[in-house]
């Protein structure tokens, strides 16, 4: 049936898919009562970032008194009761998305965050939705499979702030100003440009951090890299734009020490840093990979654990190879999530951008996961850095039609058990 049902999605034209999922939506809100009515819902967008910014805007909110539910990339929070989101969709489908909506309507909900996906904006899983605010963090190249140009991908995005009445957007990213054009409502952040309205001034980043100021306000962030500073003024204008106190939201901030998967560290014994991080494009790892270069202390080495999504954006894994290589000093590539598609290729390609390493030396291949890291983890001494990533919190792998129950963290933790009782 699972094949059957892959066969006739691969033949049929996406315009006729995306017919189904609008209809589906539509019927689907019908079903649950519209549960989207009443509701004040922010759509969080952007290649980068959105996790991140949807989690400090849900506590933001949170902060000024209001109940909120929050559907991201790894969980999907109703209250304050959590669960794992292990879809391996960033948005949910129509019907589970509005029978999300109403359960968060019915547990008292006013404020709903969603982070919303450029395949779920085009494809009309959220058809029949009206956002109060709609927000972008930035837009860099990713699934470039399925919407085929950096035009076409953007015009996305892009369907969000068509349902919106005010729009919160980035001056730091590519093209602003299709998006300001959207809506009669704006807000704008950046941490260069003057003229946005949430500016980050008096920035000092920092190993465990950032600190700022928006105006008269003074933000301590516990969540390293300027990359996180955009996404705490992203969630800022929201919050702003739906009335919360700036000084509201800066509290808020403070007290947020973790985003799950988001360079989370996972406490060990041998004296060194062991990062954990969702970054699966260029731009997020040469992000990530500046910053844990600056971190680097001399006389240590940084070793790295990733590989490439399967049935996606071929074109990024030569360059994603290529930036991990200017800055690891051992690469260990191994199995991401596959799908459907060959992982030796996907290997292939990787390692066809990464330059000056030697093959069984700083260059190795592990197809399976868990031996990659537990191959990483024993290469490791005090001061050294094992940063693992493209899975970040998620709690499955796919492979084919299987959903094999995976998590970084917890695989991490074990091979450092089984280390530490071999000793």
């Amino acid at each position: 049936m699972k094949k059957m049902k892959r066969l006739i999605s691969k033949v049929s034209p996406q315009s006729i898919k995306n017919i189904a999922h609008r209809v589906e939506a539509w019927l689907s809100a019908a079903w649950f009562g519209i549960p989207a009515r009443g509701l004040t819902i922010i759509g969080v967008t952007g290649t980068n970032g959105k996790t991140t910014t949807a989690n400090i805007l849900a506590r933001m909110l949170e902060a000024d008194g209001k109940r909120v539910a929050l559907a991201s990339t790894i969980s999907f929070r109703i209250a304050g009761r959590e669960k794992v989101n292990a879809s391996k969709f960033t948005t949910l489908g129509g019907y589970h998305l509005q029978k999300f909506l109403h359960d968060a309507k019915n547990a008292g909900c006013s404020h709903v965050v969603l982070e919303v996906s450029s395949h779920a904006l085009d494809q009309g899983r959220v058809a029949g939705l009206r956002f109060e605010v709609a927000v972008i963090t930035n837009v860099t190249r990713e699934h470039l499979d399925y919407h085929k140009t950096m035009e076409e991908y953007r015009r996305a995005k892009g369907k969000l702030f068509d349902l919106a009445k005010a729009v919160v957007v980035n001056l730091d990213m590519w093209e602003p100003e299709f998006f300001l054009a959207k809506a009669k409502r704006k807000k704008t952040f950046s941490t260069v440009e003057s003229s946005a309205d949430l500016l980050a001034e008096n920035l000092v980043l920092t190993m465990d951090g950032a600190r700022f100021s928006v105006g008269e306000t003074r933000f301590s962030l516990s969540l390293p890299g300027k990359f996180n500073v955009e996404n705490t003024l992203a969630a800022l204008g929201a919050a702003v734009v739906l009335g919360v106190p700036v000084e509201t939201a800066a509290k808020a901030t403070s007290e947020i020490s973790l985003v799950a998967g988001r360079m989370e560290s996972v406490p060990n014994d041998i004296g060194a840093t062991i990062l954990i991080d969702y970054a699966l494009t260029p731009d997020s790892l040469g992000k990530l990979y500046e910053l844990v270069s600056s971190m680097k202390k001399e006389g240590t080495k940084i070793v790295s654990v990733f590989g490439a999504c399967g049935d996606r954006d071929r074109g990024k894994r030569p360059m994603m190879g290529e930036i991990v290589s200017s800055v690891a000093d051992v690469i260990i590539l191994t199995d991401e999530d596959p799908y459907y598609e060959d992982p030796d290729r996907i290997l292939d390609e990787v390692e066809s951008g990464i330059r000056n390493m030697d093959a069984g030396t700083t260059l190795f291949r592990i197809r399976d996961r868990r031996e990659a890291i537990r191959k990483g983890l024993s290469l490791l001494s005090s001061g050294d850095t094992l940063l693992i990533t493209g899975k970040g919190a998620e709690e499955v792998m796919q492979v084919r039609d299987i959903k094999i129950p995976w998590n970084d963290k917890k695989v991490i933790t074990e091979e450092l058990e089984t280390m530490n009782a071999s000793r």
